[in-house]
């Protein structure tokens, strides 16, 4: 069984990718109300907290980023067993 602590630790780093790819638009968390994110909701998706599969999707899409490179790596084999 995988632990939240792990299943937290994805969300994390989901976060962080995701904070890098607004920060090298030079973007900030107020100019995502653009793309329809609140910014509340935009700092909980930062700080790492669960997200939707379509929250990902939107944000792929904003960045024109392709999900599979987003997430590359993030689900590491051995955090899994």
């Amino acid at each position: 069984m995988v632990s939240q602590e792990k299943y937290a630790a994805v969300f994390e780093e989901v976060g962080k990718r995701l904070k890098q790819l607004r920060k090298d638009r030079g973007l900030s968390q107020e100019d995502m109300l653009s793309f329809g994110f609140s910014t509340r909701h935009w700092q909980q998706v930062e700080a790492g907290r669960p997200v939707t599969l379509t929250t990902i999707l939107r944000a792929c899409d904003v960045f024109g980023v392709p999900p599979e490179k987003l997430l590359a790596g993030v689900l590491k084999p051995k955090a899994f067993r």
